[in-house]
């Protein structure tokens, strides 16, 4: 659906020339949620923007679909845009329309039937759970409202793709849940492809399906979501990781060996960890977990310190058993 080939980007700046992208390859397919998690500065809204050619790259090829979008006419170009809506962190809302008016915007732009307009607001109204507000003004909407009405306005022309620039960046939690279930929700009812530019690892780790991580300019490392985050192999990967889960050191016990491990899917909630101890002889101790989701897929990641017996052999069991493990030490 969306593929990036050498995109690279520059920006004069007082201090000279800065690269924003460096020759940047992504490939994301039809109907995925691909998250784009980085730093400030890291380059993430500027790649997104290249996308649909809001930033127009200084080398390299943007394809949607089968099209080639740095080599289309300003006409053509612009009939592309229809299939690319896009949501931003501030809204980007016109103060001086009602709701209503404001998600009608892009259609009257185009220049639709007034009936047709119509249709499409109200339904689009009633999916976003916006009705009740259409007559208000953007001043009177709470923030998670005020999102709602950027994304039924993203989703008046009927996009193929949403590109999301940091939508959740300005709500609190509660909020940024709601927000995240409904994108999840519109990627399965309508088959959209969502990118999600942010720097807030849990959203990712919610709603994608794959993910990229820049630094830099550059992409450090991408790959499905529960890979990517469950072994990190890139350096900015670890280090977004570890700020974002605020870990601090384990304490090492005297005499065991200390082992990671991971376990994905149902296998999450199975008592394999205390069977292979009764089986082997081998006594554990737990020191830190976690428990969780990548989207649909369960996961819990332990470390653990494995007692008297035979470690190794508990090991071998382990891994027999389809358990990712990492001897620590």
């Amino acid at each position: 659906m969306i593929r990036l080939e050498g995109v690279t980007r520059r920006f004069r700046t007082a201090a000279g020339e800065r690269t924003a992208l460096d020759a940047v390859d992504l490939s994301v397919t039809a109907g995925e949620v691909f998250g784009v998690v980085g730093r400030s500065g890291a380059g993430k809204s500027t790649l997104v923007r290249t996308i649909n050619l809001l930033e127009r790259p200084d080398a390299g090829r943007v394809w949607v679909g089968d099209q080639d979008l740095m080599g289309l006419k300003p006409a053509a170009l612009r009939a592309a845009r229809r299939r690319i809506g896009m949501i931003f962190q501030h809204f980007n809302l016109l103060h001086s329309r009602t709701i209503r008016d404001n998600v009608a915007l892009p259609l009257a732009l185009e220049g639709r039937p007034r009936d047709l307009i119509a249709r499409r607001v109200d339904e689009l109204m009633e999916r976003l759970g916006l009705a009740e507000h259409a007559r208000k003004y953007p001043a009177q909407l709470s923030g998670g409202q005020k999102q709602r009405v950027g994304i039924a306005r993203a989703l008046a022309c009927e996009p193929s793709i949403l590109l999301c620039d940091e939508a959740t960046s300005a709500l609190d939690p509660e909020t940024t849940e709601d927000i995240l279930s409904l994108l999840d929700r519109l990627n399965r009812d309508l088959g959209l492809t969502l990118v999600l530019i942010t720097h807030e690892m849990e959203v990712v780790r919610r709603v994608c399906d794959k993910v990229a991580v820049m630094e830099g300019g550059r992409i450090v490392e991408t790959g499905a979501t529960a890979d990517v985050f469950l072994n990190p192999g890139a350096p900015a990967t670890r280090s977004l990781l570890a700020e974002g889960e605020a870990r601090t050191a384990t304490p090492r016990p005297v005499g065991g060996m200390v082992a990671r491990l991971v376990f994905r899917g149902q296998q999450t909630f199975q008592p394999v960890l205390s069977r292979i101890s009764r089986e082997t002889g081998v006594d554990h101790a737990i020191l830190a977990g976690r428990i969780g989701r990548f989207r649909d897929q369960p996961y819990g990641q332990l470390e653990i310190s494995l007692l008297g017996g035979d470690p190794q052999a508990a090991i071998e069991r382990l891994r027999a058993e389809g358990v990712e493990v990492e001897v620590a030490s």
